[in-house]
Formats: structure tokens, C-alpha cells, sequence
């Protein structure tokens, strides 16, 4: 297995208006709302790391804090109704997961109860905050901000595949986000001389299509924009990428360890365990805190040794860098 490091951009925003855990905590257990778009087979991991982060500020599910689990399963439509229902349960704060598309849907239905996001998008773009230093009144959180890493990803595949001249880009086509990413990813292919071809999936049988498409008209290169659903289907996207030899970069470490090719951006587990830490550390302060940039988190690409070579690729020393090289 090879790893490289690369700098991530993790932005923790500061302090919604009152942060209840501590002084709920000494009247009764307070309750986690967890949302989820996606389900939570696949995103187990960041479940484990949210766990962490709670027991980092002492916080111990079942034993001084309880949580609520709702997932969308892939449904964004369900989102609304789970988000009512948590409010209905009256829990103390809410962490919205699983694309902008979650916090929305709660920050819609509530401007009383806290609510944390983990996105991978730029907030106030997106609407859930006015700015960076001042959050919204209830709403704050953990963001990775993928528009800084687009270019990155697209300069690792021009290094390992120079001759490449297109390279195909996947969305989610029920991802309200999709040409909002479809438009950042072919405005900094331009301006590293590549051409995208965008191709769109929403379901298994899609997202066999697509591959068939890409291996049909001999595209050099794939990128998996960062998607929920495509989470679930991590497997077979590995295994289709392997099976028709097509390069492919992600975003989240966790395709490389399932036998990806590459991986870059920031780590999933990082900002689930950054995002529990928000509510207890902005309870305890005596003012509301401003945005401050987390330390850089390390961001790899690995996969096994043997895929390169299938495909035909010379892993050149990018595969080796440290993880606080640029």
C-alpha cells in the first residue's frame, strides 16, 4: 500500500447563540439529533468518529448524553419529516449531515434549536450562515471546503495520466448540488488545459451505464464527485472502475481502502469528531467565538500495489509526499 499526504481545508465556525449541552446536562441527559441523508451502513465510520468526539468533551452516549439517529436512506425528500420529528422529540441539538442539502431542511424547520452542520461545501454559498465569523443565530459547524481541493484532485490525474486530455466527472443528478459542482470542476478543468465530460447516476443500474459509457468512448480518467449515495455504493464503483481499467480519483480516503486507485480530501472521520466537539466547547464560552481554521488534516492517496500496475500506471514520487507538503 503507498500513502500520500496532502493539506486539507477544515473550517470549525464558532458559536451559535446559546450551546445547551453543560446546562442542560445538569437538569436532565440531553439528546443528539443525528441526520443523516444517506444510510448508515457505509457511514458507520463516521458514527464511530461523532461517538469520539462527544467522548473528547465528556460526553458518553447512554451514560450523560443519548442520541437520536434518523436516516434518509437516499431519500432527500424525507428529510423535512425527520427533521420535524427530531424537533417534535425536543432535542437539544442537532447535527446535520450528508450534504447541504440536510442542514437546510432543519435550519427550514427550526430557528430555536441548535444546529451543527458537516458539509463539504461553502456555507454561506450554500445559505446556512452569512458569514464565517458570525454564524447564523442557531446554526454553526465544520466544513471542508471541497471548492480548494477540486484542482488538486484534477492535477493528481493530469501527473499520472498527462496524455489525458478529457476526463469524465460522476454526479448524483438528485444531489441539488450536482451543477453547482458540475460547474466548479469544468471551470478549473480549463484552467489546466482538460476538457470534462459529465456523466450522471442515481441508482445501481446508473451508475453501471455510466461506467459502460466511459469504458465505450475511451475516457482517460474518472473523478467521483463526493456524494452520499455514492458512499453506499463504494464497492461497486471500485469494482467497476477496476474491471473496465479507468483511472479514477475520490475524494474520501475510504474508496483507496476499498481498492481505489486514489484518493484526495480531507478526513470524513476528522470533521464527524470536530463536529461533536462544537456544542459542549462553544457551551463553555463565556461569548460567542469566531471562525478559526482547524489544524491541517492529512489527506492520502493509497490502494493496493497491484492496481497501477493493472492499469498501466508509473506511480511517480507524489505517491510518497508528506502530509504537510503542498
Amino acid at each position: 500500500m503507498y500513502d500520500m499526504g496532502r493539506r486539507a481545508f477544515i473550517t470549525l465556525l464558532g458559536g451559535a447563540a446559546s450551546w445547551p449541552l453543560v446546562a442542560r446536562a445538569q437538569q436532565a441527559m440531553p439528546v443528539v439529533g443525528f441526520l443523516h441523508s444517506a444510510s448508515p451502513e457505509p457511514n458507520a465510520h463516521l458514527v464511530a468518529a461523532f461517538r469520539q468526539g462527544l467522548n473528547e468533551t465528556s460526553y458518553v452516549e447512554g451514560r450523560n448524553v443519548a442520541i437520536e439517529y434518523h436516516w434518509a436512506e437516499n431519500h432527500y425528500d424525507r428529510l423535512p419529516g425527520l427533521a420535524a420529528d427530531l424537533i417534535a422529540r425536543r432535542v437539544t441539538v442537532i447535527l446535520a449531515a450528508g450534504g447541504t442539502v440536510t442542514p437546510l431542511a432543519v435550519k427550514a424547520a427550526t430557528a430555536t434549536i441548535p444546529i451543527v452542520f458537516v458539509i463539504g461545501a461553502d456555507p454561506v454559498k450554500a445559505g446556512l450562515v452569512v458569514s464565517f465569523n458570525r454564524p447564523a443565530a442557531n446554526v454553526t459547524g465544520v466544513t471542508v471546503i471541497t471548492d480548494l481541493v477540486i484542482t488538486k484532485r484534477l492535477e493528481l490525474l493530469r501527473e499520472l495520466l498527462p496524455a489525458a486530455d478529457v476526463i469524465a466527472l460522476l454526479l448524483n443528478s438528485h444531489n441539488p448540488n450536482a451543477e453547482t459542482r458540475s460547474r466548479d470542476v469544468q471551470r478549473a478543468a480549463r484552467a489546466l488545459g482538460r476538457r470534462i465530460h459529465v456523466l450522471y447516476a442515481s441508482d445501481e443500474r446508473e451508475i453501471d451505464a455510466a461506467f459502460a459509457a466511459l469504458v465505450q468512448q475511451r475516457i482517460g480518467a474518472l473523478l467521483v464527485q463526493s456524494d452520499p449515495f455514492f458512499t453506499t455504493q463504494r464497492d461497486q464503483l471500485v469494482a467497476l472502475a477496476a474491471r473496465g481499467a479507468v483511472p479514477t480519483i475520490y475524494e474520501q480516503r475510504e474508496y483507496a481502502a476499498a481498492g481505489g486507485l486514489m484518493s484526495y480530501g480531507a478526513s470524513q472521520t476528522d470533521v464527524y469528531r470536530q463536529g461533536a466537539s462544537i456544542p459542549a466547547a462553544s457551551s463553555r464560552a463565556k461569548s460567542r467565538t469566531t471562525c478559526r481554521s482547524c489544524s491541517p488534516a492529512s489527506s492520502s492517496s493509497s490502494s493496493t500495489s497491484r492496481l497501477p500496475r493493472r492499469l498501466g500506471l508509473k506511480c511517480r514520487p507524489l505517491c510518497s509526499r508528506s502530509p504537510r507538503g503542498d
